[in-house]
């Protein structure tokens, strides 16, 4: 009996082991997972100086028409969306004198700099520069 306690013991540990990996493997992402790098956000601010500094300004809060990229508002309009929404947004209206004509790799750097200068952590591997990968990644402004 006592051998039969020490197997189930052990099996129960190991299938709820596996079933904890599983659970976080399977957990949406945020941007609070370290979705980009800091060489990455580097990138984009040399883009975001060339392309975008002049109308969301150096302290990306925006002027005029141009909405901000940090703070409450910014925060409020994309939570809970993919970033895959943002990532397709700047792809297809950015710059505003040249829509569409920033390369992935290059919207994917500016939306780490965006991220960066958020208070989102950076993590180990780039932002992915396709919409689709980026699918499954969630904007949450508060960590969870």
């Amino acid at each position: 009996m006592k051998l039969l306690t020490i197997a189930l013991i052990i099996g129960c540990g190991a299938v709820c082991g596996s079933l904890a990996r599983v659970a976080a493997a399977q957990a949406p992402r945020t941007t609070w997972n370290g979705i980009y790098t800091d060489a990455q956000a580097k990138r984009g601010q040399a883009v975001y100086e060339e392309q975008c500094l002049s109308c969301h300004s150096p302290d990306l809060k925006g002027a005029d028409q141009a909405p901000p990229l940090v703070g409450p508002d910014f925060n409020a309009d994309w939570n809970d969306l993919a970033i895959s929404d943002l990532f397709e947004r700047i792809s297809t209206t950015m710059p505003a004198d040249k829509p569409g004509t920033l390369k992935p790799e290059q919207v994917a750097d500016v939306l780490a700099f965006v991220l960066s200068k958020s208070g989102f952590p950076g993590g180990d591997a780039d932002l992915p520069a396709q919409a689709d990968a980026l699918k499954q990644i969630k904007f949450l402004s508060k960590q969870p």
